[in-house]
């Protein structure tokens, strides 16, 4: 047990509650709310000057005493009485006085600026400053919700910029993550991407994963900063809303970008979300989704990857068209545009987000140009060297057309290829040193005379076993 003075954390609370029964000895309760009653009868029959003097008395008394309870009571009141004169600007500065007002106790200047908070959507305008971090920041974004409302997108972002909520560590996980996106969307309305990115590189997808015993990240916990968490807002998503909300921000980055390979990512990622998952009506699109960015993605070892990982899932059985377009590039045979085209054609037409009337011209485009080059990359792989003739016949192109996709994809790295243009020959296959040449030859007939003698062993020693020689008729 531990011994009297000790500084623990139960001998504190016992102290505090001590402390707490000593202050209600010092003011009397129940005569306080008596008088308090009294100012706000008084302020009903329009007195309310005189009432809030009064009330700010009170408010004195009980903040020298350092007793909590009758200081909120007595900041209750005064914001009351001022809130049903309606006289705002009063309302304001009180509001800012009682914070600044000396040795003001830290939990009455949480209650009375929460109990603003409700007031501030029914305030025809909004000049007060609070210096409490997570009401300050909540204050911050209903403001930024009416600037919205006003249609004042940029001074919305402007003004939610201004709080940092990643250093505020007594704020829920869930309020941060909620927060920042809120920053990004409007960033991302106001067409502002640079910004955009930074914000959303402050959200990591491992914030999404729940790490079972986990310390310091629910409400009533104590923060990284020695600070105990506080509860989020009752309008606060959930952490998988949050983690859906967030891949959707990015797709409209990305989207902005062309960016097909991340955005195959993100819908990867809402894909695999749990809520998702589990309901058909919600993964199809998804994953429909999922094989148009992989086809339109440019060709790359994270590019193959994704496309026989999605082409590997058992659920595609149930969307055959789909399987069948991400079969077609993934089997080692040239593709027809034309063919392709009106096979496909349907699924296009359906697929608004992807085709939409803004950029739905030039993925069209992509995708044709993601068939040329699997036509390509197939072509190099049965050819060493062939005409450029031939090559244009092959991908139905022009003999200039056909000549520029293979230097696109040399100077994309993803081919090696060497254009004589005066012979009209492509070639795909590297020239081989002679030395190189002779070392595979001999590696090979090494190779090659290893399997011999391992055959001649096998032979023996089943000639052994059965006692047959060998050579016998």
């Amino acid at each position: 047990m531990a011994e009297v003075g000790e500084f623990t954390v139960a001998n504190i609370a016992m102290d505090e509650d001590k402390k707490e029964e000593q202050k209600k000895a010092n003011v009397d309760r129940s005569k306080l709310e008596a008088d308090i009653n009294g100012q706000k009868h008084l302020a009903g029959e329009g007195k309310y000057s005189e009432a809030v003097e009064s009330l700010l008395s009170l408010e004195k008394q009980s903040r020298l005493a350092e007793d909590i309870t009758s200081t909120k009571m007595c900041c209750k009141a005064i914001l009351e009485v001022l809130y049903d004169a309606g006289d705002w600007q009063q309302l304001n500065e009180h509001i800012l006085l009682l914070a600044k007002r000396r040795s003001q106790l830290k939990q009455a200047v949480q209650a009375f600026v929460r109990q603003a908070m409700d007031y501030v959507e029914k305030t025809p305008n909004e000049e007060t400053k609070i210096y409490v971090e997570i009401e300050r920041a909540r204050l911050t974004r209903k403001l930024a919700q009416l600037k919205e409302r006003e249609g004042n997108i940029a001074e919305a972002a402007d003004v939610l910029q201004e709080v940092a909520v990643e250093t505020f560590g007594a704020m829920a996980k869930t309020e941060k993550i909620a927060f920042i996106l809120e920053q990004v969307r409007l960033c991302l309305d106001r067409k502002d991407y640079v910004r955009a990115q930074i914000l959303a590189k402050k959200v990591s997808a491992r914030a999404f994963k729940v790490v079972p015993g986990k310390q310091g990240e629910a409400a009533g916990e104590i923060g990284i900063e020695g600070t105990t968490i506080e509860a989020p807002t009752e309008d606060t998503p959930s952490l998988e809303e949050l983690k859906l909300k967030y891949y959707q921000l990015l797709i409209r980055y990305h989207s902005h970008n062309n960016s097909y390979i991340d955005i195959c990512r993100c819908y990867k990622a809402i894909y695999e979300t749990d809520s998702i998952a589990d309901d058909p009506e919600k993964w199809k699109p998804v994953l429909q989704k999922i094989c148009w960015f992989v086809v339109l993605a440019a060709t790359s070892s994270d590019q193959v990857t994704l496309l026989n990982g999605t082409a590997a899932d058992k659920k595609l059985d149930g969307l055959p068209d789909y399987k069948e377009l991400l079969q077609t590039f993934i089997t080692q045979e040239v593709v027809y545009w034309d063919v392709l085209e009106k096979k496909h054609a349907s699924e296009i037409s359906q697929q608004q987000e992807v085709f939409d009337a803004e950029q739905g011209d030039q993925r069209q485009k992509d995708f044709k140009l993601r068939v040329v080059e699997h036509n390509v990359l197939v072509i190099s792989k049965y050819y060493s060297r062939i005409t450029t003739k031939r090559l244009a016949t092959l991908l139905c192109l022009k003999e200039e057309e056909a000549e520029k996709h293979v230097s696109d994809m040399v100077v994309a790295a993803a081919l090696y290829a060497k254009i004589d243009r005066p012979a009209g020959i492509v070639r795909f296959a590297k020239r081989q040193d002679p030395d190189e040449l002779l070392n595979k030859w001999s590696n090979n007939l090494a190779k090659l005379l290893e399997v011999v003698e391992r055959s001649c062993q096998q032979i023996q020693k089943e000639s052994m076993v059965h006692k047959v020689p060998i050579g016998a008729s």
